[in-house]
């Protein structure tokens, strides 16, 4: 009973560190555009699920695609619009390499190290955000996840209370992190947090809206279908920095 009851604390205090500092209210005001025609975009994490998607469709709609990647064999695309560039979001030199004459960014940055403290995404992204104002790029629409920041919880019970305080503690605060790092940025920027993914097919059907998700039960969209919301945040303005749930 008491490690119940410890445990029970423990998560409560976890759900309370990720909504640190959330807003829990829309912008007052839309805030204008200055991103120019977008032709060339960079995707990050390009080999992970969403990452593979967004390589797809961003080639289906004809856009000149970079792929940032730290094994470029593990990307079986081939195109003529598709560049593969290896490196690390850890190493600034080649984020800001990859970077040039980009004009839009789209990051589906994930890992695996989920049991011990790291930094990846947030410093990552970090980085990403630095060569982009370097290189005048501004444009950056973000994966994240439910269950962050204002939308703590939307991932349901079984998520909010037990796999992520077991399973994904270091993981979701690194995320938190990200997204902190990102809302105080000077970028045109779109966070994207999607509920549990699937690796459905894309119907082009997702529901999306700062109140996404259930307190109760897990929310699910496919991968394909958040690729899709991602690709359309680049010429769309409704959710210019602000944060965004999306689910099927």
């Amino acid at each position: 009973m008491t490690i119940l009851l410890v445990f029970l604390v423990y998560a409560i205090a976890l759900v309370i560190g990720l909504a640190r500092g959330a807003r829990r209210k829309p912008l007052a005001a839309q805030v204008a555009s200055t991103t120019r025609q977008i032709s060339q975009v960079l995707i990050v994490g390009a080999t992970g699920g969403t990452g593979r998607q967004l390589v797809a469709q961003a080639l289906e709609r004809g856009y000149e695609v970079t792929a940032f990647v730290r094994n470029p064999s593990s990307l079986k695309i081939e195109h003529p619009k598709l560049r593969i560039m290896p490196g690390d979001v850890l190493d600034y030199a080649s984020v800001e390499t990859a970077m040039r004459g980009q004009d839009a960014v789209l990051s589906a940055l994930g890992h695996k190290q989920f049991f011990y403290p790291t930094r990846i995404l947030s410093d990552g992204t970090k980085n990403l955000l630095k060569a982009m104002e370097t290189q005048g790029v501004t444009r950056f629409v973000c994966e994240t996840s439910l269950g962050i920041g204002s939308s703590v919880g939307r991932l349901g019970i079984y998520y909010t209370f037990l796999i992520i305080p077991l399973v994904l503690p270091f993981y979701f605060w690194d995320k938190r992190r990200q997204e902190q790092i990102i809302e105080s940025s000077t970028a045109e920027w779109v966070i994207v947090r999607p509920g549990l993914l699937t690796n459905a097919a894309r119907r082009g059907l997702c529901r999306h809206s700062h109140a996404i998700g259930s307190f109760l039960w897990t929310v699910r969209i496919s991968r394909a279908d958040v690729a899709d919301f991602m690709l359309k945040q680049l010429s769309e303005d409704t959710y210019l920095r602000k944060s965004v749930g999306a689910c099927g």
